[in-house]
């Protein structure tokens, strides 16, 4: 039966490679509409090679450019932000691939749970910041949410082998980042060029600096609370610098299932295209005779603080999540640019957390207000010449 399939942001490195795993699927995986936000030459380039009904380009400013690039091309040309949510909303959709970053995907993953599809999820921001809402829609519309981040896909796959109910303990793996033997001295001094060279995954400037403070994996924790629906206390991260093992689920017969594969993307986006089924791939093979030896040690929490916050914020659940998320996303801009050091990220974070006010079972409306006052705080403190934490 064919699946007809839509990916939102096609141009970065989930989207290419979802391309590549669709092509490989064969003619039973259609790829039916196709998004950017500014690559604009690639999505031309894409979309004359896989022929979508729709392309979208959230960036208005580059609609006109990409009708020019795509001359006389039979597709539908969407733009603007609500582009997203018109191809979300498409009943010849089956599944949406959702790998745009920050937060702009959410309203159209929110407009796809309505309608019931089956959601494959690569970015965190969605699961981080509306997780409770996203999966009460999902649930009550009839659809599913596969994860395709490589350590949500492979708890999601170790949880085959039990009952919800029977399992003790997640545990998400981490490679450490560009810093995980750093010390505390080493940390204060952090460049950019040091954050930006991680030792496993290639991925885009702002994941990259999120993997040096470890954020994303408190991202991780956060997205496992309600993807899995695990309360803080049964959530657990390891760091395994092989990047080998993505990660672990415990079950209380003291079992331990692990997932296993070389640090390629393409196996869990797979996964998540073809689940339940499993069908050959072209991710390349684990050979466990040349990786020798795995490794295994706790995170340190007095300099990975972002990290000791996930759990808290896993733990509060609301609107702080949203916070987290959006003051960080300022935060990171801040070092981008030379503004801030490395280490005032986590503390400009942890002084919007402490000035919010905690919410529960909010709106849409409501989160994406509370993460524009995130980053407003963050600017306006900034902008005040307050030396105190930075």
């Amino acid at each position: 039966m064919e699946k007809k399939i839509a990916i939102l942001g096609s141009t970065g490195s989930i989207g290419t490679n979802a391309l590549r795993v669709i092509e490989s699927l064969g003619p039973e995986y259609q790829v039916f509409a196709l998004s950017a936000h500014s690559n604009i030459e690639l999505l031309a380039q894409q979309a004359k090679k896989y022929k979508p009904d729709f392309i979208a380009v959230t960036n208005p400013r580059f609609a006109q450019e990409l009708h020019d690039l795509i001359g006389d091309l039979d597709v539908e040309i969407l733009s603007g932000p609500e582009g997203l949510v018109q191809i979300a909303q498409l009943d010849d959709i089956d599944i949406v691939l959702a790998a745009v970053v920050g937060s702009a995907g959410l309203p159209a993953l929110l407009a796809a749970a309505e309608k019931g599809k089956k959601l494959a999820i690569a970015n965190k921001e969605p699961l981080v910041i509306a997780g409770q809402l996203l999966l009460e829609k999902t649930k009550k519309n009839g659809g599913s949410i596969i994860p395709v981040d490589s350590e949500h896909s492979a708890v999601f796959q170790a949880m085959q082998s039990g009952k919800h109910e029977e399992v003790h303990k997640i545990i998400l793996t981490a490679s450490g980042g560009p810093f995980r033997k750093f010390s505390l001295e080493d940390i204060e001094n952090a460049t950019l060029e040091q954050a930006l060279v991680h030792p496993v995954w290639d991925m885009g400037p702002k994941i990259t600096i999120d993997s040096a403070t470890m954020m994303n994996k408190a991202f991780e924790v956060i997205e496992a609370r309600w993807l899995f629906d695990m309360p803080s206390e049964k959530l657990d991260v390891l760091i395994h610098p092989e990047s080998i093992i993505h990660s672990l689920v415990e079950f209380v017969d003291g079992s331990i299932i692990a997932q296993m594969g070389v640090p390629d993307m393409c196996l869990p986006i797979q996964y998540a295209l073809t689940y339940p089924n499993r069908v050959p791939g072209i991710s390349r093979r684990l050979r466990l005779e040349e990786v020798g030896s795995l490794t295994f040690h706790k995170p340190n929490m007095e300099i990975f603080r972002a990290l000791r916050l996930g759990f808290e914020v896993a733990r509060i659940g609301g609107t702080t999540a949203v916070v987290f998320n959006a003051a960080n996303e300022a935060a990171v801009e801040e070092f981008m640019a030379g503004r801030i050091k490395f280490v005032n990220i986590v503390e400009l974070i942890e002084y919007c957390l402490n000035k919010h006010s905690n919410k529960n079972n909010v709106s849409l409306e409501e989160l994406l207000e509370t993460d524009i006052w995130a980053r407003k705080q963050v600017k306006k403190y900034l902008q005040s010449g307050n030396k105190s934490i930075i």
